[in-house]
């Protein structure tokens, strides 16, 4: 088995054409090219395809033709000009973990020093004056999300200010409780596709409740096709949003024309969200970020095990307090 570039290279000459990281993945793993033991390959394809363009730039064989897209450049094709993922293109929390997978080489790094490497290699262009502080609150507001939702952690703080990916963690106690929770969330998903249909909208309604919506209203019972759950969702005491909510607790993925018909059910000023046990299929997802159609919000069954996880519905939370030395942060780097 050869290097992961290598695979790449041969997938995407097989290919003839760019392909998404998600795609050169897909594929490589499929044709026992590559193995991993991660939990994000996918990232580590991206990160690895980002350093070899940017080290080796003319001197690479691939070439970023969009965002999360790459050729082979003997394919002649022109790399992107306007779409490269350049400044501003990567999140804080995914220019973390490019760094991380692609340059740490599997070496913890501090906080800064992977801003500062971050920043270098052109993944973020920060406007703030504290990127460092920035990325060192978002790491630790991660971890504590994922921990909340009972999710596998990306980044494990090592030490006060240092990080890594928590895959480089050896197996112990922190495994033991991902395995755990794993079988809580599948376990809370099978609960949630036993329950009556008007109980399920109920604790959609109560969900939304936790979540800061106002005016919850659960509507009575009327067939399929109408808004089960009414909410509005004030932001800072100022923007009120009217929400109308379809809850589908189905196996199947929810299509295109459920989200045509919730969009058809809105009232002047209000917005939809259609929340499932299940899944979007693609032309769904489509439909609904249509610019020029009123705004319908999208929860798959996943997200919604998550956010009832994260705000104890349906489930109990029991943990140690254990307490840590922390880096301080101040005003400026």
């Amino acid at each position: 088995m050869g290097s992961l570039l290598g695979a790449v290279a041969s997938v995407l000459a097989e290919a003839g054409a760019p392909l998404t990281v998600a795609a050169i993945t897909e594929r490589v793993l499929a044709a026992g090219l590559w193995q991993t033991d991660g939990k994000t390959p996918a990232a580590t394809v991206g990160a690895k395809l980002a350093v070899d363009v940017k080290d080796k730039r003319e001197g690479s064989l691939f070439v970023r033709t969009d965002p999360s897209t790459f050729g082979l450049r003997a394919m002649g094709i022109a790399p992107a000009q306007t779409k490269v993922a350049g400044p501003g293109q990567l999140t804080y929390m995914e220019a973390a973990q490019s760094v991380l997978t692609g340059i740490a080489d599997g070496n913890p790094m501090h906080y800064r020093e992977i801003t500062k490497r971050a920043i270098e290699a052109g993944m973020l262009a920060p406007n703030g004056l504290t990127p460092a502080a920035t990325m060192y609150s978002q790491l630790l507001t991660d971890i504590e999300r994922r921990a909340k939702r009972g999710e596998p952690p990306r980044f494990a703080r090592l030490s006060p200010g240092v990080f890594g990916l928590a895959s480089w963690t050896e197996p112990g106690l922190a495994a033991d409780i991902a395995a755990h929770n794993a079988e809580v969330r599948k376990a809370l998903h099978t609960k949630l596709m036993t329950m009556e249909p008007h109980e399920f909208e109920t604790l959609v309604g109560l969900l939304l409740d936790r979540l800061g919506f106002v005016e919850v209203v659960v509507t009575k019972p009327a067939g399929d096709d109408g808004v089960d759950v009414f909410g509005t969702l004030v932001v800072g005491d100022v923007v009120r949003t009217r929400m109308a909510v379809q809850v589908k607790r189905w196996k199947a993925n929810v299509q295109s024309p459920v989200v045509q018909n919730v969009r058809g059910s809105l009232g002047a000023h209000d917005q939809g969200l259609i929340v499932t046990t299940s899944d979007f299929s693609p032309g769904a997802r489509e439909e609904a970020a249509k610019p020029d159609r009123v705004p319908v919000a999208l929860m798959n069954g996943k997200e919604l095990v998550a956010l009832l996880l994260e705000h104890q519905i349906g489930v109990t939370l029991s943990r140690p307090e254990l307490y840590e030395l922390a880096e301080l942060v101040y005003a400026s780097d």
